[in-house]
């Protein structure tokens, strides 16, 4: 992504380390120095108390106060000396006494004063100067004066030791930078990533909701914000999906009302008109298979058995055909509420032709389907059933020759089709556009010979023009394809 929070992350905190570093090295350069040199009034500054302190006390020139003294100067790394009032040296901290008694000296009668000497405090006994040492060009920080007894005495310190210091610790801030910039980088990839990653997780729910894919739930069981988002997506993602299906239910029902109206009066005058002339020939076999056993045409056991057969097979075929009616009457004339749905079409198939593989079984008819993963739909599953037993029934009972059906489904754009082909003779082209009429037959003989009705198609394209979706069949040389399609969830 162009504008990753990721990435704008970890750059400002990649910046924000650099720029503090920097900070660092900055302040380091400008007042290190200075803060330093402060530490050095302070270190000389105890120096002198102290050795004032041992002088009133009169204890200067016990073994005690040299060693506690020689540890002040040792860690401050200051030079010293010592002399009465008669410049007679007393005490010293280095073999070039002389230099350092030479330097006091010069200091107190003002003589031979170095040519860089900057004044930093001076008191009622001491003064503090920057002092250019002429013969080595070093610079030293020193202190000199007169103690309360009137022994006289110099401090120096070189600011040299300060200035390498300084050096050393920008050279080490500026490695440790580097590592810390490294570091933080990792670190902030790290962090940013752990941020990010649930929002991209809700970022690719919201995208499949888009499609009205409602699987996808967030994960995350955190008590942050994002995973507060998370759950709050979640129960929306509920919502949507129980609202989408009420108004596509919805939407359903209103296009059917606005064709009902019109259809009503013309279905049913055809519907009488093709039921009375349906029940006819099995009402006319009955009525004439029970007035010849009424009238003992034969007397005979086998032909008694056979005429109530015929008697009761007509009846059965009556009480098939006459649910089969109803069940078309409701959902031509809408009194049949279609509940849109979502579910896995896949698994509906599987279990029906597992339910009818006893039959299949019989006729000896080969069923193939591919596996496939599961594909949801919107659609009533009841009705959808319905649709695919039909299909499936006559398959079953128009297969010939290699006695093979091929289920298939297939995925396009926003649909899939499901089709249903059986091996056996292609329908005639003639027939082709009427084979959703009800009562219709293409081979009335093969019809009747199963018990056919001349509705199953009829019911299947009503189902189909209720859910507003296409159907239809397909000829090949060696067998019929017929198919149906539904939208995709």
């Amino acid at each position: 992504m162009k504008y990753s929070i990721k990435r704008q992350f970890s750059g400002a905190f990649c910046l924000l380390m650099i720029g503090t570093i920097l900070l660092c090295w900055f302040i380091n350069n400008i007042f290190l120095s200075r803060f330093y040199l402060i530490n050095k009034q302070d270190a000389l500054m105890n120096a002198y108390l102290f050795m004032n302190t041992a002088s009133n006390e009169e204890t200067i020139s016990t073994e005690a106060f040299d060693i506690e003294f020689q540890k002040i100067c040792g860690k401050d790394n200051i030079s010293f000396i010592l002399l009465d009032a008669e410049t007679k040296t007393l005490k010293t901290s280095t073999n070039d006494y002389e230099i350092l008694s030479r330097q006091l000296l010069n200091n107190l009668f003002e003589k031979e004063v170095p040519p860089y000497t900057e004044k930093l405090e001076m008191g009622e006994n001491y003064t503090i100067q920057i002092a250019l040492d002429s013969r080595t060009k070093t610079e030293y920080v020193e202190m000199w004066g007169v103690l309360d007894n009137g022994n006289l005495f110099l401090f120096r310190s070189p600011l040299e030791s300060i200035k390498d210091s300084v050096k050393m610790a920008n050279r080490f801030l500026a490695y440790v930078g580097i590592g810390a910039a490294l570091m933080s980088a990792l670190m902030g990839v790290w962090i940013s990533g752990k941020i990010t990653k649930p929002i991209m997780e809700i970022t690719k729910i919201s995208e499949k909701m888009i499609n009205l894919d409602f699987d996808a739930k967030y994960s995350g069981n955190s008590k942050t914000e994002i995973a507060l988002l998370g759950q709050n997506i979640n129960k929306l993602s509920c919502t949507l999906e129980e609202t989408i299906s009420e108004l596509k239910s919805a939407n359903n029902e209103l296009q059917r009302d606005i064709k009902k109206k019109t259809e009503i009066d013309e279905m049913r005058k055809e519907f009488l008109s093709n039921v009375s002339h349906e029940l006819k020939t099995p009402i006319a076999l009955i009525q004439g298979y029970a007035e010849g056993l009424k009238e003992g045409i034969n007397d005979d056991a086998e032909s008694r058995e056979f005429y109530c057969d015929v008697i009761m097979d007509e009846a059965a075929k009556m009480n098939n055909m006459v649910k089969k009616l109803l069940t078309l009457n409701q959902l031509e004339f809408g009194n049949d509420t279609v509940t849109m749905e979502r579910f896995d079409i896949v698994s509906l198939i599987h279990n029906y032709i597992q339910s009818s593989e006893i039959l299949t079984k019989q006729k000896e008819i080969a069923v193939r389907m591919d596996e496939y993963e599961p594909i949801y739909v919107w659609a009533d599953e009841f009705k959808t059933e319905e649709v695919f037993m039909n299909y499936f029934s006559n398959a079953i009972n128009y297969a010939m020759n290699e006695k093979v059906i091929d289920v298939k489904l297939h995925k396009y754009e926003n649909k899939v089709r499901i089709s249903v082909f059986n091996t056996g003779n292609p329908i005639p082209e003639e027939s082709l556009a009427h084979l959703w009429e009800k009562f219709y037959k293409v081979d009335k003989a093969r019809t009747r010979e199963y018990g056919g009705s001349g509705i199953g198609l009829s019911i299947v394209k009503a189902i189909m023009e209720s859910m507003n979706q296409k159907y239809g069949v397909t000829n090949y040389e060696n067998g019929v394809e017929f198919w149906y399609e539904l939208e995709l969830a």
